[in-house]
């Protein structure tokens, strides 16, 4: 399988200034692994979008930095919060000899006759799994078959997807649920609320107030 191919140049410009290179269509990139020294890179972004499609992050990519072509996988695509572009990417320089891990997609496949009936809803707790193999193993995603899923509780654990295990080692329980068949969501029914009793009113009887009466005066005799 013939790899990607990408081309990177050294980058001097680093911190708050690299605001100008993405303006310019240009992406900030790093380069590291075992054996390397870490580069600080750039390469056009719409280069590396069409790269990035078609090879993810599980497909080796031979990235060309002046003479020298390094085999590398994409990890750590940062994504700008408002445009969804690529904000930050980093290029893991990896050994074709020596084994290493990477987060895998799982990909559903096939169709559930309890999901087909009306049984019940798929339920995917999980979206990818981390694996571990030799870069040219790693597989670009993990196939999971709900096509025997036809009631409620049915599921496919870690341990039966269907992978090449002398050659790729799923690193995550094997009884851990991948997909499952959960019950359909019953329609919760809200009954009216009672109504009040309507509550008579007591009249509270209003006392008379008199006119207030005058002390009389005695009359003083006057001698």
């Amino acid at each position: 399988m013939v790899n990607q191919k990408l081309e990177a140049k050294e980058r001097k410009i680093c911190g708050r200034k690299v605001k100008k290179l993405r303006r310019e269509g240009i992406l900030p990139a790093n380069l590291y692994g075992k054996k390397i020294k870490s580069q600080a890179l750039q390469v056009p972004l719409r280069d590396f979008q069409k790269v990035y499609k078609e090879a993810g992050e599980t497909k080796l990519i031979d990235l060309k930095v002046g003479t020298e072509t390094f085999p590398v996988l994409i990890h750590n695509v940062q994504l700008h919060p408002v445009t969804g572009e690529p904000f930050h990417i980093d290029f893991h320089h990896v050994s074709l000899k020596e084994k290493t891990t990477a987060m895998v997609p799982v990909e559903i496949t096939g169709e559930s006759p309890a999901v087909k009936q009306g049984i019940g809803v798929l339920i995917q707790p999980i979206s990818e799994l981390e694996v571990e193999a030799f870069p040219q193993d790693l597989p670009e995603h993990l196939v999971v078959d709900i096509s025997r899923l036809s009631q409620v509780d049915d599921q496919v654990t870690v341990s039966e997807i269907e992978v090449d295990r002398e050659k790729v080692l799923i690193k995550a329980d094997p009884s851990q649920i991948v997909a499952k068949i959960g019950p359909l969501e019953k329609e919760e029914v809200i009954s009216p609320a009672p109504a009040e009793e309507a509550v008579p009113i007591q009249e509270t009887p209003v006392e008379e107030v008199k006119p207030e009466e005058k002390p009389v005066e005695e009359e003083t005799e006057n001698k």
